[in-house]
């Protein structure tokens, strides 16, 4: 299964607000992620299959900037949006159980998210 996700990828966990709750601190994504997450659903809702098997996530984030960015918090990004768009049923380990080859490359001209969920027979 492959999706492209032709917007700029954004952290969820870089991109947090501090907001006052009851009286309480509560941490929430920022409104520039809120717009991603919103908008890279768009592109996987034709998704007809539901994952929940275990498959391993390949995502390739292409940058529009050579600015430094965590890997691990654009895949935990792009788990959370697969999840709420209902490509997957849950971001734990027995469904997600690697993203093997992932990487972050460089493209200003046409940066975007390329996925590719393959099932992980066995465990393997």
């Amino acid at each position: 299964m492959k999706f492209t996700i032709p917007i700029e990828p954004v952290t969820k966990k870089n991109s947090q607000q501090i907001i006052m709750c009851k009286g309480r601190p509560m941490i929430i994504p920022s409104k520039k992620y809120r717009e991603y997450e919103k908008r890279a659903i768009q592109y996987l809702c034709f998704c007809t299959d539901y994952i929940n098997y275990p498959v391993n996530i390949e995502a390739h984030f292409y940058m529009g900037t050579r600015r430094k960015c965590d890997l691990t918090n654009l895949l935990e990004a792009i788990d959370d949006v697969l999840v709420k768009a209902g490509v997957i049923e849950d971001d734990n380990y027995t469904i997600i159980v690697g993203h093997d080859r992932s990487r972050v490359h460089y493209d200003k001209e046409n940066p975007r998210t390329e996925i590719i969920i393959t099932e992980v027979k066995n465990g393997i």
